[in-house]
């Protein structure tokens, strides 16, 4: 793909929520999308999509059904613009109970998830943890994953007795040691970038036995602070690019997704084994180094997919027209008292 549009601008509308603009709409973004052919618009909540406009693509971080609705609106009215992303695909990484799911078709070697299970009462937890065959410590994660604050309540269980804490409905998941780094990857479309992120540090078997055996992953962030975690984030080795690109290619088609982005650590204990812990739906990419440059490409592809459509729109017309011409000139009259006339002089 071309690193600009030669032609006419490519119109990408954005319909986000106030406090989602700035983690994706920055100046530098609006402007190295707008010298390369690219222009962003921002939708106006307050009025009805399909009046609003012309929109080659529409970027979107809304559920309600409203929204839906206008967007099917849109839809109708614009079928060779396109949707980023279909409301149907972003649906499934708003619920943790199916937000894996689609890891687990990858063929991918070395890559897991982590054991897991959903719980819906009390009485079910200590079955539940069984029957997965899962170890302490544990990470207890709201089923219900969005923009929310409820949706980033997440506790961590040292042993059984910190479970008594737990308000079903949960997911349980098993804490794998990852030597407090985390791989944050970003996807937009074909285009990648993997960063390091601080995470939890790892839990020895003596720290299992600790009386404190249920704690907030506030209090605990606030704990791996220090100049030594700091380093040894530094330390450490960034997946494979060919590994993260397969990965990401793989996600993407079995999402159907354009703009997520995933949580990958590795086992402390086996270099070799990647984990995906969670997966979002439309990132703040702006906390990515020099976001613009992945953004924006794939803004470029998404114009090439828009203008194919329309070609191919134009053609399935075109093919229209000259079968409703055809299918009328074998209709007129003149042509029937044609063939009456040769049918009936022999």
């Amino acid at each position: 793909m071309s690193e600009s549009l030669a032609e006419e601008r490519f119109r990408i509308g954005y319909a986000l929520a106030p406090r989602s603009v700035s983690s994706f709409i920055q100046d530098s973004l609006f402007l190295h999308a707008k010298e390369r052919g690219v222009d962003l618009i921002p939708i106006d909540l307050e009025k009805p999509l399909v009046e609003q406009g012309p929109f080659d693509s529409v970027f979107h971080k809304l559920y309600d059904e409203k929204w839906k609705k206008q967007l099917e609106e849109f839809s109708l009215k614009n079928p060779t613009s396109i949707i980023v992303d279909p409301l149907d695909a972003i649906e499934k990484l708003h619920n943790r109970v199916s937000m894996l799911d689609a890891v687990k078709q990858l063929e991918i070697e070395n890559l897991e998830i982590p054991l897991q299970a959903f719980v819906d009462s009390n009485e079910s937890l200590m079955d539940a943890v069984a029957n997965q065959g899962m170890k302490f410590p544990l990470i207890a994660k709201p089923v219900t994953a969005n923009a929310t604050a409820d949706a980033h309540q997440m506790f961590l269980f040292l042993n059984q007795d910190g479970l008594t804490g737990v308000k079903p409905p949960i997911i349980l998941q098993e804490f794998v040691n990852h030597g407090g780094v985390i791989f944050k990857v970003y996807v937009a479309g074909d285009h990648v970038k993997c960063v390091k992120r601080k995470s939890l540090a790892d839990i020895s078997e003596e720290k299992l036995g600790d009386s404190e055996n249920l704690i907030p992953f506030s209090l605990i962030s606030s704990e791996q602070s220090d100049e030594s975690l700091a380093k040894l984030m530094e330390a450490t080795e960034m997946p494979p690019l060919s590994f993260v690109n397969e990965v990401s290619k793989q996600l993407r088609e079995s999402l159907i997704l354009h703009l997520f982005n995933y949580d990958m650590i590795r086992d402390s204990r086996d270099a070799n084994r990647y984990l995906i812990i969670d997966i979002n739906y439309f990132p703040g990419y702006a906390k990515v180094p020099e976001y613009e440059t992945l953004l924006t490409p794939c803004f470029l592809d998404i114009a090439q997919q828009k203008r194919s459509r329309d070609t191919c729109n134009l053609d399935q017309l075109e093919n229209n027209k000259m079968h409703e011409e055809e299918t009328g000139n074998l209709d007129h009259p003149e042509n029937n008292k044609t063939y009456e006339a040769e049918s009936n002089g022999h």
